[in-house]
């Protein structure tokens, strides 16, 4: 299973960008997907997740700002970020907990990271 990530770069605040991660190879299912990211220095932190239902969550610090979504279809998972500030500055990694065969057995795979810079 390979995942590609784009979308990242420099942005001013109050600026948006939208991060894409596409899963490819031997995919059965996928459970759930998230984005992380990590500031240096900082330990990674989730900051959005969904489920195969739909169900989403965010960090405290992007709610109403950033936006989850999935394309099922595409194995793709987005990341709208609106309104960004100079504190979302790190490096975006997208995750994904995904079943290769019928059985329950679940893994995770991790993308290779994109960097979002939101200068001031």
């Amino acid at each position: 299973v390979q995942q590609v990530e784009s979308g990242g770069g420099l942005v001013q605040a109050g600026g948006s960008l939208r991060l894409s991660c596409a899963a490819s190879g031997n995919i059965f299912s996928i459970v759930a997907m998230g984005w992380y990211r990590q500031a240096p220095g900082k330990q990674r932190e989730l900051v959005a997740g969904i489920t195969s239902g739909g169900n989403t969550n965010y960090v405290d610090s992007v709610k109403g700002r950033f936006t989850i979504s999935r394309d099922n279809a595409r194995n793709t998972v987005y990341l709208q970020m609106n309104s960004l500030k100079p504190e979302d500055t790190a490096v975006y990694y997208c995750k994904m907990v995904l079943r290769t065969t019928p059985s329950r057995l679940e893994y995770d795979y991790w993308g290779q990271g994109t960097q979002v810079t939101v200068s001031s």
